[in-house]
């Protein structure tokens, strides 16, 4: 087993230094148009953190399995250097994007990462809002073990991806030089991520790197100054529901489905799908998009984005 460091656990005592630094540059250096910090809010995202790592190491048992199973099974192996490490990263950078795309078009995929997007802020907290139902990524990595890639050496990768992700939680950093931007996810690129504007949804996925997004067209420069949050947000600050809400919410249309078929739709669908007699306001209002506006759900409905919105 390769012998490579917890990257997470290191960066600890990194993540809360710098969000003490900009908790502060927002208390002696306010921008009235930035979203800041709110009391309730940032408890939330820091409880949401520091409740994922129990329910990581939860779900990372039967993870490992499976992948220490298909690694026994499989006659490749890639070896442990300097460049190899180099191509994991890259490797597991790309399954992120699309593990992240996927996260937003399926509708039960959504249900984990919706948490991630629940806060109307965002600063250095939004990023430790975690899910605690993180048990939906794995499957988009498979092809890296397949392929040889040791799961201690993905775990890393991931670790990399995950930590490099903090600091572009920030509204306190404006563009970067061209070649950066071009290149990198940036502060600038993440923030259009998690706004809620009809131009912005479902944009950026990258990870470190934003040239997936260039290739695969899901690419949007930040032009104005985004609103962040979900097009319906939820109100409740309490952690349980964050972290649940979606899934009660497909549970809500599941049950008022009229057919298999609609369940089926529910499930891996994006999260504005609706039935026909529900989108043309016929059908009840529970789950995703109940209450939102007809003209707006019709639209995204037809443009196959999801449209994130929630039930209050």
């Amino acid at each position: 087993m390769p012998d490579l460091p917890n990257v997470v656990l290191w960066s600890v005592p990194a993540f809360v230094l710098l969000t003490v630094v900009e908790l502060a540059s927002y208390r002696f250096h306010r921008d009235e148009d930035a979203a800041g910090y709110t009391g309730k809010d940032t408890v939330t995202s820091l409880s949401m953190g520091a409740g994922s790592l129990f329910t990581d190491a939860m779900w990372k048992i039967p993870i490992v399995a499976v992948y220490s199973a298909l690694y026994s099974l499989t006659p490749l192996r890639v070896p442990l250097h300097w460049w190899t490490l180099l191509l994991a990263l890259l490797a597991q950078d790309f399954c992120y994007y699309w593990s992240h795309r996927g996260h937003h078009v399926i509708r039960v995929l959504w249900a984990c990462h919706v948490v991630h997007h629940s806060s109307r802020n965002f600063n250095l907290s939004t990023a430790l809002r975690q899910p605690w139902t993180s048990l939906t990524s794995w499957p988009f990595y498979l092809p890296m073990v397949a392929l040889g890639v040791h799961p201690a050496m993905l775990a890393f990768c991931t670790s990399v991806n995950l930590v490099y992700q903090f600091w572009i939680h920030t509204e306190r950093v404006d563009k970067l030089p061209r070649a950066a931007e071009f290149v990198l996810n940036t502060p600038s690129h993440h923030r259009v991520h998690h706004a809620s504007q009809g131009g912005y949804l479902d944009r950026n996925f990258g990870g470190i790197l934003i040239v997936w997004d260039r290739l695969f067209g899901s690419f949007t420069a930040e032009t104005e100054r985004p609103v962040y949050g979900l097009t319906k947000n939820i109100a409740t600050y309490n952690p349980l529901r964050v972290a649940t809400h979606e899934y009660a919410a497909i549970a809500r249309d599941l049950a008022a489905a009229r057919t298999w078929r609609d369940r089926l739709r529910h499930l891996c669908l994006g999260p504005g799908w609706r039935p026909a007699d529900a989108a043309a306001g016929v059908g009840g209002g529970g789950g995703v998009g109940g209450g939102a506006p007809n003209q707006r759900l019709q639209q995204t409905v037809a443009k196959g984005v999801e449209s994130r919105t929630l039930p209050r």
